[in-house]
């Protein structure tokens, strides 16, 4: 008889000696079209969260992710919003969080096709999947789907530990990317910074925020790359940079240099704009300080 026979949970012991006690919790595996065990477990441990963990991750094997509606639509990735949940058991309450699950595509479904400047100074280690790539098979298709989502994941660690603005990295497995759910604080997401109009204050406290997570960015020799007001989400008074497949080692990239540059353009002159005076050529020679 299979568990989801059960309905009931059930305390066994010896009346007599009361030595033996054990509980059987019911479990439902009856899915949904739109859901799925979670996929926890089933990554290596180097695919998981760096630690430690923010409280909110479900980690439970019994947790089940529903895929609640697309976020966003992008030229190279679909963004979804998926909830993982477990049901309590026992004296374990229930525990459930949001994710956002950025599922790249391959090549041939791609509506965007990065230069190949973002990617100088990177290698495949496998070889195998190198010639792949370079034939276009279908294998070396999913290969490169899936480089650039472990790519965005090890930024998301690496930058994550540093204390740059970043969602949390929850898991990353093949080309599916599941990370923090940036709200708006009524359960829809986050705008991003091109769609507010915030006050001079608050322009002063984002611009903060941005400066201090680009000066760690650099002090990692490292740019986005392609930052811009509509990579970063604007949290109440908090901002989160997101979308980092490409980002820039400055100085192993022979352009590296120029993407920081421009990275300092794009955000100067938005803040500028917004009434916000921002020396690009500041900034720029700020950050410098951080990478040499």
């Amino acid at each position: 008889m299979s568990s989801s026979e059960y309905e009931l949970t059930t305390d066994y012991s010896d009346l007599e000696t009361d030595a033996f006690v054990f509980q059987f919790h019911s479990v439902d595996e009856t899915l949904g079209p739109d859901q799925r065990w979670s996929t926890w477990l089933d990554v290596e441990r180097g695919s998981r969260g760096p630690e430690p963990r923010p409280s909110w991750v479900v980690t439970e094997q019994a947790a089940i992710d529903t895929e609640l509606g697309v976020l966003k639509t992008g030229k190279e990735a679909d963004v979804f919003l998926v909830e993982r949940a477990v049901e309590a058991i026992g004296d374990n309450p229930a525990k459930s969080s949001l994710l956002a699950a950025k599922r790249y595509r391959t090549e041939e479904h791609r509506t965007f096709h990065r230069s190949t400047a973002y990617v100088e100074g990177r290698r495949t280690r496998n070889s195998r999947d190198s010639r792949a790539m370079h034939k276009k098979t279908a294998h070396g298709r999913s290969v490169a789907a899936g480089q650039w989502a472990y790519a965005e994941w090890d930024a998301l660690n690496r930058l994550w530990k540093a204390g740059v603005p970043v969602p949390y990295p929850v898991q990353v497995d093949g080309t599916e990317l599941l990370m923090e759910f940036i709200d708006d604080g009524e359960g829809g997401a986050a705008p991003r910074l091109a769609q507010v109009r915030p006050s001079r204050e608050l322009l002063g406290v984002y611009f903060e925020q941005l400066r201090d997570g680009m000066r760690e960015l650099a002090r990692a020799g490292l740019a986005h790359g392609d930052l811009s007001p509509y990579n970063v989400l604007a949290q109440a008074d908090r901002i989160v940079m997101i979308d980092l497949p490409q980002v820039i080692d400055i100085v192993g990239n022979p352009k590296g240099m120029d993407f920081l540059l421009r990275d300092c353009h794009n955000m100067a002159t938005w803040f500028t704009n917004r009434g916000l005076e921002i020396d690009e050529q500041e900034l720029f020679a700020d950050l410098l300080t951080m990478v040499f």
